[in-house]
């Protein structure tokens, strides 16, 4: 009974997972969204991988960090010889009955010891550099984000240019269907003897032009597929449907401050380089520690014993280097240059940004604008259109005036497709520039 049930776990574990990951596969393979390729990229582009190994290397450095809270251990020795030591000469100035002898220290001198050093005052200096080491990390990976916004900047560029390309092949196909309809009817004609097998050759010949063209922008598409399968790291198909959320013609820009992640950048800047500011005081600071001292030396803490000996000795010490008091007001001009050249940037990045924004917002109007004319323009062709089919009916056109008024509307037609799409692409470069 227990290997039944051993082997029936993974078998429902599959079907579990099977349920849950096939439907999202099918899904996959047949449409696509603008956010899912912004995870997908996330996951897929090689910078990213670089956040692990950079919170790796943090911990490390910060467990190093803590090992300052630690007694510090330290064995040492030496060997000397000097060329004179301390004597007591008593000689004529005590009664002969006196028989004292001192004993003679010798020049040469051996000793080896360890020592163990509990920081008393290093607290802040151990927080510190944990604070640094943590604003390096966001600092890095900051950096990391600013380098994923521009792949989803490319990302935008890539997956609207699909998206204009489909809306040209509809036209395009639109458009041969027109084309084929005249060259139907300009062959009845023919038949007939009422037109001319010119006018049928000449359709024919736009039509071959419109189907090259709808070559090439298949062509380009496929090319935008494969790249766009390369950043986000999954295969994607040129029959795939891709899908993004439709802000509208009549999309009104958003007046929230930039989201940026270069602002975020600037802050973890100007908080790592405020961090030195405490480094230096830290370095003007007396430091006080506990020490024990313990070793075997000739001679050990009695001069006077001319033999090898253990010895140990303990208590508090102060250090104070008095040195940084040199360059203390030096350096902290330097780090007040560092805060000011951070904040210029952030200023000269804040005023791009804002420049940005205001050519972005006028892209907008433009294309709001030419829309409304677009669609008017479409109108007028659509009838034009219509009234010169009736013409060539009743014969009273040529095959070539019907194809001009043919690719007019046509023109039209694309126009405003390529103004519509032209203005979600402006909208979401709007919205990019914000850091949305």
């Amino acid at each position: 009974m227990k290997n039944r049930t051993f082997f029936l776990k993974p078998f429902c574990i599959f079907l579990f997972l099977s349920g849950i990951i096939a439907p999202l596969l099918a899904q996959q393979n047949t449409t696509l969204t603008l956010d899912s390729c912004y995870k997908y990229a996330e996951i897929n582009y090689p910078l990213v991988k670089q956040k692990g190994l950079i919170e790796k290397s943090t911990q490390l450095t910060l467990s190093n960090i803590s090992k300052g809270y630690f007694p510090q251990i330290s064995i040492g020795g030496q060997a000397t010889y000097q060329s004179d030591v301390t004597q007591i000469q008593l000689n004529g100035t005590l009664p002969p009955q006196f028989n004292i002898e001192f004993p003679t220290i010798e020049k040469d001198q051996y000793k080896i010891y360890g020592e163990i050093v509990q920081p008393l005052t290093d607290i802040a200096n151990i927080r510190t550099s944990q604070l640094v080491t943590k604003a390096n990390q966001h600092i890095e990976e900051q950096k990391i984000e600013v380098e994923m916004h521009k792949v989803r900047e490319r990302i935008n560029q890539i997956f609207f240019g699909i998206k204009l390309l489909d809306e040209q092949l509809i036209l395009n196909d639109l458009l041969q269907k027109d084309i084929q309809t005249g060259i139907d009817k300009m062959k009845k004609w023919v038949d007939n003897g009422i037109a001319m097998k010119t006018n049928v050759s000449q359709l024919e010949a736009e039509l071959i032009k419109v189907q090259q063209y709808q070559i090439e922008i298949t062509a380009a598409r496929q090319t935008y597929f494969s790249i766009l399968s390369q950043f986000i790291g999954i295969p994607v198909d040129d029959q795939i449907n891709l899908n993004f959320d439709d802000p509208g013609t009549n999309w009104v820009p958003d007046n929230q401050g930039s989201q940026r992640p270069e602002i975020m950048l600037f802050d973890y800047q100007k908080q790592a380089i405020g961090y030195q500011n405490t480094y230096l005081k830290i370095k003007t600071m007396p430091r006080f520690s506990l020490f024990l001292q313990s070793g075997y030396g000739r001679p050990a803490l009695n001069m006077l014993n001319p033999d090898f000996d253990f010895y140990y000795i303990g208590g508090i010490r102060l250090q104070w280097n008095l040195a940084a008091f040199y360059s203390f007001n030096k350096e902290k001009k330097w780090i007040q240059i560092q805060k000011n050249t951070i904040d210029i940037q952030k200023e000269l990045f804040d005023f791009n940004t804002n420049m940005q924004l205001i050519q972005q917002q006028n892209e907008v109007v433009k294309y709001q604008k030419m829309i409304e004319n677009d669609q008017k323009i479409i109108k007028l062709r659509k009838s034009i259109k219509e009234n010169a089919q009736f013409q060539l009916n009743e014969g009273t056109i040529s095959g070539t005036d019907y194809l001009n008024y043919i690719n007019a509307e046509e023109r039209a037609k694309q126009d405003l497709i390529l103004h519509k799409m032209q203005l979600i692409i402006a909208i979401y470069q709007y919205n990019s520039i914000l850091g949305k």
